[in-house]
């Protein structure tokens, strides 16, 4: 039941990220987005997947769990891909806040 609740979680998870990324390629900007949390959540990935490889039990039955493994990965990629739009969108801001400079 414990790993049916983890699956639930992880896939929630997975399904909420790739709008929460696409909400940041539309959005163009940093505003009410919080880069420490982006961090906090990224180590936390890096936590999950670090708790697996080194879960003796888990790498035993790695060929019946893979699928555990996958999800923890493809959400640590999706909040990647959403720290990399962070970037993207506090350079797009620093450009515009620049560009409101040299108007005035």
């Amino acid at each position: 039941m414990a790993e049916i609740l983890e699956i639930i979680m992880i896939v929630s998870f997975g399904v909420s990220w790739p709008m929460n990324v696409v909400k940041s390629y539309k959005a163009r900007t940093t505003k009410g987005k919080s880069l420490a949390f982006l961090c906090l959540i990224f180590f936390g990935y890096i936590a999950g997947i670090a708790s697996k490889l080194v879960n003796e039990a888990y790498m035993a039955a790695i060929s019946e769990k893979w699928y555990v493994l996958f999800f923890y990965m493809l959400n640590f990629v999706m909040v990647g891909a959403d720290l990399v739009m962070y970037v993207r969108n506090y350079r797009l801001d620093k450009k515009a806040a620049e560009a409101a400079k040299t108007e005035e």
